[in-house]
C-alpha cells in the first residue's frame, strides 16, 4: 500500500515538473513602449550627429539596439501622424489628414476626431488581454467620445492638444486641459514640470503592470514649441533651451529603461523612439533641425516626413545595428500586434508592415515604397532610391502650391537634401512612379474629413 503511494506521488512530482517545463518553455508575451515626442528633428540626438546636444540614454539605447535611418511618419504634422501610427493606416483613409478648407490638425474648437471606424494598437491588443496605456498629448479628438479611453486605452494622463493651444494665441480657446482618464484635474499645469510628471506616471503604469503585459503609449508634448523644462535641465545644454528640453526628455527616457531593468522585465519589453515630424524651422532656436535633409513640419521634403528612430529588445533584436532601408511609423501596428499574436484587421486597408524580419536581420528590406501627403492631397512618392515631387510648397509660406507637369525626381540615397534634381535623365523611373501614383490612387475611398468640422 505504502509503495502504491508512494509511486503516485513520485508520478504526480513528474506530472508538476513536466507542467512547470511547459510554461517556463512558453514565451511571455511581451512588453510593448512607444515613446513619441513632438516636433523633434532628424538632427536633433548626438546619435543622429547633432554636435551640441547630449543625449546619452537614447544613444545607449542605440547602441543596445537598432537606429533606423531613414524611418518616415504618415504626416509631417500632428494629428495625421498620430493617427497613422495608432491605426497603421495613410490619415487619408481615416479623414484626419484635412483639406483644403480644414486646418493642418484639431484645434480647441474642433469638433472632430479619430471615428470609431478605425482601431488602434491599443484596442486590438486588449483583445489579447493587455493592458494599455497613454500618457501625454492625445491630438485625436478633445470631445469625451474621441478621447483616449473610448479608443482602447484603459489609462490616460495628459493633454488632449498641443501645448501651445492656450490663450491668448487661441483667444476662444479654454485654459489648457490636463486629463486623467475622463477627468480634467489641472487647468494650465506648471509646463516647466510635464516631462517630470509624465515621467512619474510612465513609470507608476509600468511598475502596476510589471506582471501583466501592458502596451504603454508615450507621446510627450516636447519639443513642441512653447519650451518649457524643469530647474534641474535649465541652462545645461549647449543648444540653449530647445537642447535644454531635449535633454531632459532623454533623461525621461532613461528613467523608463531603467525601470524595466530594475524590474526584470527588461528582456521581455519592445521599445521605440521616435518622433510625431520634423523641426518646425519656423520657430528658428526654439526649434529643431533636420539635419542635412531640406525643410522640416508641415512640408512633403525629407525634414518633414523623416525622423530619428530608435528600436530595442534585448535578446530578441541584435545589438547596436544600423539600418538604412525604408521604414514607417504605420509599420508599427503589423509589428506590434504580430508581436502579441493578434490578428491583423481585415475589413480596413494597412500601409504597415511587419519590421520584425528586418530588426532580426532576416531580411534587408521589408518596403521601399513612401507616400507624401499634405492634407489630402498627394505632393510625393518614394520608391527605393528615387523620389518624385508632384507638388511642392514651403512649409508656413503664403506661396501657393507649385504643380509639376513633369514630377521633380531626386536620387534620396545620394541627395538627401534634394538639391539635384535630375530627372530630364531618368524618364523611365518617373514613368514608373506615375504608374505607382495612379494604382495607389485607386485604393483611396472618400470619407468624411474630421479636420473639417469645426474648423
Amino acid at each position: 500500500m505504502n509503495r502504491t503511494v508512494t509511486s503516485k506521488k513520485i508520478l504526480f512530482l513528474f506530472f508538476l515538473v513536466g507542467i512547470q517545463g511547459l510554461l517556463l518553455g512558453q514565451e511571455k508575451p511581451p512588453n510593448v513602449i512607444v515613446i513619441f515626442v513632438d516636433d523633434l528633428g532628424y538632427g536633433d540626438l548626438s546619435s543622429f550627429g547633432h554636435p551640441t546636444i547630449r543625449t546619452p540614454h537614447i544613444d545607449q539605447m542605440a547602441q543596445e539596439g537598432v537606429k533606423l535611418t531613414q524611418f518616415y511618419v504618415g504626416a509631417s504634422i500632428c494629428t495625421p501622424s498620430r493617427a497613422a501610427l495608432l491605426t497603421g493606416r495613410l490619415p487619408i483613409r481615416s479623414g484626419m489628414a484635412g483639406s483644403k478648407n480644414s486646418g493642418n490638425v484639431l484645434y480647441p474648437r474642433s469638433t472632430g476626431g479619430l471615428p470609431q471606424s478605425e482601431k488602434t494598437i491599443a484596442e486590438a491588443v486588449k483583445e489579447k488581454n493587455y493592458t494599455t496605456g497613454i500618457i501625454g498629448k492625445w491630438h485625436l479628438g478633445h470631445l469625451p467620445e474621441y478621447l483616449p479611453l473610448n479608443h482602447g486605452f484603459d489609462y490616460y494622463f495628459g493633454i488632449p492638444y498641443s501645448n501651445d493651444m492656450l490663450p491668448p494665441r487661441y483667444k476662444k480657446a479654454p485654459k489648457l486641459p490636463l486629463y486623467e482618464n475622463e477627468e480634467i484635474i489641472e487647468h494650465d499645469p506648471n509646463q516647466k514640470l510635464l516631462t517630470k510628471r509624465y515621467t512619474e506616471k510612465a513609470i507608476d503604469f509600468i511598475e502596476a503592470n510589471r506582471d501583466n503585459p501592458f502596451f504603454l503609449y508615450y507621446p510627450n508634448n516636447f519639443p513642441h514649441t512653447p519650451l518649457h523644462v524643469s530647474d534641474d535641465f535649465e541652462n545645461r545644454s549647449k543648444r540653449g533651451l530647445y537642447g535644454d528640453v531635449v535633454e531632459e526628455i532623454d533623461w525621461s527616457v532613461g528613467e523608463i529603461l531603467k525601470t524595466l531593468k530594475d524590474l526584470n522585465i527588461d528582456e521581455n519589453t519592445f521599445v521605440v523612439f521616435t518622433s510625431d515630424n520634423g523641426p518646425w524651422l519656423k520657430r528658428g532656436k526654439k526649434g529643431g533641425s533636420a539635419g542635412l535633409l531640406y525643410e522640416g513640419k508641415a512640408s512633403t521634403y525629407e525634414g518633414g516626413f523623416r525622423v530619428p528612430a530608435v528600436v530595442r529588445w534585448p535578446g530578441k533584436i541584435p545589438a547596436n545595428q544600423t539600418f538604412d532601408a525604408i521604414t514607417t511609423a504605420m509599420d508599427l501596428y503589423p509589428t506590434i500586434l504580430n508581436l502579441m499574436g493578434s490578428p491583423l484587421p481585415d475589413d480596413l486597408t494597412l500601409d504597415g508592415v511587419d519590421l520584425m524580419p528586418l530588426l532580426s536581420g532576416e531580411k534587408k528590406k521589408v518596403n521601399d515604397v513612401v507616400y507624401y501627403y499634405l492634407r489630402d492631397e498627394l505632393y510625393a512618392i518614394r520608391k527605393g532610391s528615387w523620389k518624385a515631387h508632384f507638388i511642392t510648397k514651403p512649409s508656413y509660406s503664403k506661396e501657393k502650391p507649385k504643380i509639376h507637369k513633369t514630377p521633380k525626381l531626386f536620387n534620396i540615397d545620394v541627395d538627401p537634401s534634394e538639391k539635384y534634381e535630375i530627372g530630364e535623365h531618368h524618364p523611365e523611373i518617373i514613368e514608373e512612379i506615375k504608374d505607382i501614383y495612379k494604382e495607389h490612387q485607386k485604393t483611396i475611398k472618400p470619407v468624411k474629413s474630421q479636420l473639417d468640422l469645426g474648423y
